[in-house]
């Protein structure tokens, strides 16, 4: 028992430098107050000024789902969304430099304090003798009010992890995904008429790193360790970054439909079109979870391979010998499904018995189970012949099937790995019939895949539209 203490301290310092190196990040002390984080990435519209901002009022912008937050055990009232959302607009609205926000959240305070220095003026003229009052300016009117807010709260729409145990050590990570989405509409103070309405949504992210150890180190001597980390992406920066995301699509739809304009005329208008085209037709690409519906792979594909085969047939000691094979993939009106053409060699043989060259001659129905993905698995099967190259008279048919994997690095060209099985519909190819059942032979392999006639995304023209 003394021999497994070295082994438990080894597998300890593992655990700790490894799956929990954040444990040596952890925060002892508390931090000093900040300026708030910058949440959301570079704007299309940065360095884009207005050629005048416009004034608009909020009047409320606030969490519209009444979702509570997730506990384990019992119940809470603590929401799940922030209930400040007007004043995160406010703030997204004053640094875009496009709007000048007043105040409306509040209307009662400020008529209260507006009234309080009325009084106080008139009543200073009365005691001083003095004859005029001086009044207060007008208050700024909205031409513009911003209506919306929080809409939904979506837990648990994705959740998952992954973990191992081995005498006694083990880790495990573990995942959760929830989503927030807002509207946010402009609506004309003038007639009511709601010139634009966006809609943006954003995932929040969990995440769970442990690690523990359970040994007896000696007869009564047991080591027990466990260490971990868990992040939670706050709820309020989510709402903040949808919300900026929300108030930069409203100014670059405006810009789009003549609302508002910015400074440098049509060729500033030309850019913010162009790179907002670009990136709509990539969220109308995009389904939930993130999934990219992007058409990687084209209509036509050549493909080249290269593996090894072994016989199964009526003579014992097999060896594997090499194969080689190239085929022409042609999608069908699914992107899912596409039929395979194709030609190789292949070699058969046994130990000092049998060895012989053929030539082999496919047709494929292949399905691919991801086809919009950079990796995914596919299977195929379909018919083909066998022909060998010493008596090409000596031609059998065949069923093959088979399965793989594909993965792409960049667009348009594939690296894949597969293993099939081919079914002879005769018990000759190896020359010796014997028993009732057919020959066949296995092939596992490696190929590229070139893939040609990609459609281009269609972004729209918006240069000087």
């Amino acid at each position: 028992m003394g021999k497994i203490y070295p082994r438990g301290l080894f597998l300890l310092f593992i655990l700790m430098f490894t799956s929990c190196g954040t444990f040596f990040n952890q925060p002892f002390k508390t931090s000093k107050a900040r300026i708030g984080e910058n949440t959301s990435v570079k704007s299309i519209i940065t360095g884009i000024l207005p050629v005048e901002e416009m004034v608009v009022g909020v009047y409320k912008f606030r969490d519209q789902t009444g979702q509570y937050k997730l506990v384990e055990n019992g119940s809470t009232f603590s929401t799940a969304v922030t209930q400040g959302g007007t004043s995160i607009l406010l703030k997204s609205l004053a640094d875009s430099k496009w709007f000048a926000p007043i105040e409306r959240e509040n209307i009662g305070n400020l008529l209260n304090e507006r009234q309080i220095i009325r009084s106080t003026r008139q009543e200073y003229a009365a005691n001083s003798g003095s004859k005029q009052v001086t009044a207060l300016p007008p208050l700024l009117f909205a031409g513009i009010i911003l209506e919306g807010g929080v809409i939904s709260y979506d837990s648990n729409i994705i959740t998952g992890g992954s973990g191992a145990r081995y005498f006694g050590a083990g880790g495990s990570t573990e995942y959760r995904e929830d989503r927030i989405t807002i509207y946010l509409r402009a609506v004309s103070t003038l007639n009511g008429k709601i010139l634009k309405n966006v809609y943006v949504s954003k995932t929040i992210l969990s995440q769970g790193l442990s690690a523990n150890l359970f040994r007896y180190v000696s007869l009564k001597k047991l080591l027990e360790v466990e260490t971990g980390i868990t992040k939670n992406e706050p709820a309020q920066l989510a709402v903040k970054e949808a919300i900026d995301k929300a108030v930069e699509n409203l100014i670059i739809e405006g810009i789009i439909d003549g609302l508002w304009k910015p400074q440098g005329g049509k060729p500033v208008v030309g850019f913010i079109k162009e790179k907002y085209y670009k990136e709509e037709a990539e969220a109308e690409s995009t389904i939930l979870l993130d999934r990219k519906m992007e058409d990687r792979r084209g209509k036509v594909a050549v493909s080249f391979s290269t593996g090894t085969a072994v016989m199964d047939g009526d003579y014992p000691d097999s060896k594997t010998s090499l194969t080689m094979s190239s085929d022409i993939k042609i999608f069908l009106k699914k992107p899912d499904f596409s039929l395979n053409i194709g030609i190789g060699y292949l070699k058969l043989e046994n130990e000092s018995i049998y060895k012989q060259d053929y030539i082999t001659s496919d047709v494929n129905l292949e399905y691919s189970v991801l086809p919009y993905d950079n990796f995914t698995p596919f299977v195929y099967g379909g018919l083909g012949v066998v022909s060998s190259l010493s008596n090409l008279d000596n031609t059998l048919g065949k069923f093959q099937y088979g399965a793989g994997l594909e993965y792409l690095p960049t667009n348009n060209v594939g690296i894949k790995i597969f293993g099939e099985q081919n079914l002879m519909f005769s018990d000759n190819l190896d020359g010796m019939i014997n028993g009732k059942r057919n020959d066949h032979y296995w092939r596992v392999g490696v190929g590229l895949n070139f893939y040609f006639g990609r459609p281009k995304e269609k972004v729209k023209s918006a240069i000087f539209e």
